[in-house]
Formats: structure tokens, C-alpha cells, sequence
């Protein structure tokens, strides 16, 4: 093999390692969260570049992270029907997953010294935390997703925080004086908290549908995420309930503050979700649930540009 092919291999082993394909659980809350603070009228550029930034960078050391934890701990096996991971395939040392880990959420807590700046103690508070539940997801002394507490994860950090941190980093760069030591007042409205809730229930159905498709492996690992503790009836539920969430919420904002109907945009993904759902409510393997899951982030993506896009535009 030429020094060409094997820098290839080694550079799309290193792609397949931080899985850009999850990327839009990173990009879909900065995305709602400018819509909104451009609805509102203090959206800020750069903060917002910034916070995308920082939360791939985190979405990117998540996943190197639990490629590693999961290798070294014995939960990735031959018998996984997810993805390739790299460190258990023997692609990438366990020793450079690991380094790869720490290099990627220093930068992200790099990215997020301007951030700091702008947002003051609040966002330094949330970005540490961040972080630490990023590596804690599968690594330290009690990992969270191996206690069936990763749902709560991604629903807090990638919805909640995310969506709202996004538009408060805005609204304090127009609002607020730099390095503000307590939240400002007008930078973390209603209206951004529920802008949040469909990015956390569409982020938590992407890891549902991984869960339910893993749920045989990890209970042999003894991996007790919430799939395994639910079962596959109940996790179905909860995905169905997750996308519900979705739904309901452009209905609130119509009814409940003066945004136009243009807000209802996203339901014109509802047909793609019903057709997502389907095969998540009927299939277990992972021929189907692979290709769910991929749909599932895409479905993210696109649900985010036509929130973001209905609240800004129509």
C-alpha cells in the first residue's frame, strides 16, 4: 500500500471517528437560536459562529470519547450493527483516540474563552459543564450513558443549553456589558427556553433510535442505557414522543406570542417523520435502524432550518 492510501485510510478512519454525519445535533440549535434572536432583533454574527464552533467541537470530542470509552470498556464487540468505531476495529490506537479526546474539548474550551467574554460567568459556568457531561457520557467513575442517563444528556445539552445558550450569548453581546457576572435581564426569554424543546426531542430521538437498535449488544455488555431499561416498547414510545414535542411547539408560538403563522413551517417535515417512525416503531436491526438514524439527523437538520427560517422570514 502507497504512503498516499494509507494517509487516506488513516484520514477517513479519523472521519469516521468524529462522525460528521452527527454534526446537525451541533448545527441545529445554533441555527434555531439565531432564527429566534433575529427575530427578536439582537442577533450577533460572531457570537453565533462562535457557538457553532464550540459546540461541534464538543459534538466531535463526544464522539471520540465514546469511541474510546466504549472500546476499553468491552461494549463495542464484532457484534455491533451500528457504525464502524475505530478504536474497537483496531483503525485507530486507543492511545490516539484518547489524545484525540482531550485535544478536541480543550479547543472547545478555547473557542469559548470569547464567548465568556460576551456572556460572562453564566456561559463559562455552562460551557465547563458541557464539557465535563461530554467526556462523563461514557467516561469517569459513573458514565452516564451506561446508566440510562444519556437521553437527559442530549435533551438538556443539546437542546436546552444549546438553543438558549445560543440566543443568550446574542442578546448579551447587543444587551448586556461584557464579562456580566449574573444573567442580564432580557437575555433568556420564554420564548428561547421553548424554542428549545423540538432541537432537544429530535437530538434525543437520533440517540433513541441508536439505543434501540444497540439494546441486544449493550445489555450482553452490561451497558444499561435507557433502551435496555425501557425496553424496546417503551423507547418507542419515547421516540414518538420526542418527535410529538417537535410538533407541538411551532402550535404554541402561532398561538401564544405575535409570530406570524410562517412558524408552522415545520410541519411540512411531519411526512418525513411519520416515514422515520414507521420503521423505528417496526425494526430492531440494523440494516433498517442505520439508515432511521441517519434520517433521523437529517430530519433535525432540515426541522431546524424551517423553524429558524419561520420564525425570521414569513
Amino acid at each position: 500500500m502507497s504512503s498516499a492510501e494509507v494517509e487516506t485510510s488513516r484520514t477517513k478512519a479519523w472521519l469516521m471517528a468524529a462522525r460528521p454525519q452527527t454534526l446537525p445535533a451541533a448545527a441545529a440549535p445554533v441555527i434555531v437560536g439565531s432564527g429566534l434572536a433575529a427575530a427578536e432583533g439582537v442577533f450577533a454574527p460572531l457570537p453565533a459562529i462562535v457557538a457553532f464552533v464550540g459546540a461541534a467541537l464538543i459534538q466531535i470530542g463526544t464522539n471520540f470519547a465514546n469511541d474510546y470509552y466504549d472500546a476499553v470498556k468491552g461494549a463495542d464487540t464484532e457484534d455491533r450493527e451500528g457504525f464502524t468505531r475505530v478504536t474497537q476495529s483496531g483503525l485507530i490506537s486507543p492511545e490516539q483516540v484518547k489524545l484525540a479526546t482531550i485535544v478536541t474539548f480543550g479547543l472547545a474550551i478555547c473557542s469559548g474563552t470569547y464567548l465568556v467574554y460576551v456572556g460572562g460567568v453564566p456561559i463559562l459556568v455552562v460551557g465547563l459543564v458541557s464539557v465535563f457531561c461530554g467526556w462523563a457520557y461514557t467516561g469517569g467513575p459513573y458514565p452516564l450513558g451506561y446508566h440510562g442517563l444519556g437521553d437527559l444528556f442530549v435533551f438538556v445539552f443539546f437542546g436546552l443549553v444549546a438553543v438558549t445558550g445560543t440566543y443568550y450569548v446574542q442578546a448579551a453581546a447587543v444587551l448586556a456589558e461584557p464579562l456580566a457576572t449574573t444573567v442580564p435581564d432580557g437575555t433568556v426569554p420564554l420564548e428561547a427556553v421553548i424554542a428549545s424543546l423540538p432541537i432537544a426531542g429530535l437530538s434525543t430521538a437520533i440517540l433513541v433510535v441508536n439505543n434501540v437498535r444497540d439494546k441486544e449488544t449493550d445489555t450482553e455488555a452490561g451497558k444499561r442505557t435507557l433502551a435496555v431499561r425501557l425496553g424496546y416498547r417503551w423507547s418507542r414510545v419515547e421516540y414518538v414522543a420526542m418527535l410529538a414535542i417537535a410538533y407541538v411547539v411551532p402550535g404554541w408560538f402561532w398561538l401564544a406570542t405575535d409570530v406570524g403563522p410562517g412558524v408552522l413551517l415545520p410541519l411540512v417535515t411531519l411526512p418525513y417523520a411519520a416515514t422515520i417512525a414507521r420503521t423505528v416503531l417496526t425494526r430492531t436491526d440494523g440494516e433498517a435502524l442505520n439508515p432511521a438514524l441517519e434520517a433521523t439527523g437529517k430530519l433535525l437538520a432540515i426541522y431546524a432550518v424551517c423553524f429558524a427560517g419561520g420564525l425570521v422570514l414569513l
